[in-house]
């Protein structure tokens, strides 16, 4: 089923048209079509791949560490702040990866459907296996997004580059906007021992300035774990991010590891419930 998730869901890239499933394309009125890649994803990014793509091998160590559960704790949070079953029907992800928490809360949250997108045609090759109710694209979240305007009861954005403008336009009216990000002390081991990149210390601040000119911003929640952490899942964390771009080690070595987060919820500016 998965593409068949999207069926209403989707607008065209060049002109906002609906978009709509034909056979082995999607196509808008004005004659604009796609094709459904082989892996079973929709490209609509129309654009070349950027080079701060997520890799195939980025997306190997996302998927061993996501395996490993070292971020089951946020896995329960987003559980916890999406609605129930019957509720959160159309859910959103964007810079979706692998696909792993979009599918969970599809799986718990029935007749849930979502959209996996995300520039990495990688990421939507496994994002395209991630759920039966999980439809996978390749666009681009700094461009206007490929959905149709207030189609979405939640929106991911987890780790993730952030479009609040694009955000509050595809939102239902009563719809929230979940976005997850770290703070300044994440993964503040290996951070410290090996050079890795660093994460402002304004990070927060500067985000919800950002997002409140276009979202009511209604709660943030701080997560933090301390986790004993193998070598191979230290070793993981660093390539599955930005630091795999910059020559980052591959230590070896276990580590206590700080996990720390903030999960914001916003609604659209004129929802009062």
């Amino acid at each position: 089923m998965s593409l068949n998730a999207a069926h209403d869901l989707l607008r065209c890239p060049h002109c906002a048209a609906d978009l709509d499933p034909d056979g082995s394309r999607w196509v808008c009125p004005t004659g604009h079509s796609f094709d459904v890649a082989r892996q079973g994803y929709l490209n609509l990014s129309g654009a070349a791949e950027p080079a701060n793509a997520d890799t195939a091998a980025m997306l190997e160590s996302r998927t061993r560490v996501q395996s490993a559960g070292t971020f089951d704790f946020l896995s329960d949070c987003l559980h916890q702040q999406v609605p129930g079953t019957g509720e959160a029907t159309t859910l959103l992800d964007v810079g979706a990866g692998t696909g792993h928490y979009l599918a969970q809360l599809v799986e718990a949250n029935p007749p849930a459907r979502g959209v996996a997108l995300d520039v990495s045609r990688a990421a939507a090759r496994r994002a395209a296996k991630a759920h039966h109710r999980v439809a996978s694209v390749v666009a681009d979240v700094w461009q206007p997004l490929p959905v149709r305007t207030g189609s979405i009861d939640v929106v991911l954005c987890v780790f993730a580059p952030r479009n609040p403008a694009e955000f509050a336009r595809v939102l239902a009216p009563r719809g929230r906007l979940i976005v997850v990000t770290p703070t300044a002390d994440h993964l503040a081991e290996p951070r410290e021992r090996y050079g890795l990149l660093g994460i402002e210390t304004d990070k927060r601040e500067r985000l919800l300035a950002t997002m409140t000119e276009f979202l009511t911003h209604e709660r943030t929640v701080s997560l933090r774990r301390m986790a004993p952490l193998p070598s191979e899942v230290v070793d993981d964390l660093i390539a599955m991010g930005p630091n795999a771009f910059h020559d980052a080690p591959q230590p070896g070595t276990a580590l206590q590891v700080t996990l720390a987060l903030d999960l914001h919820v916003f609604r659209p500016l004129l929802t009062e419930g």
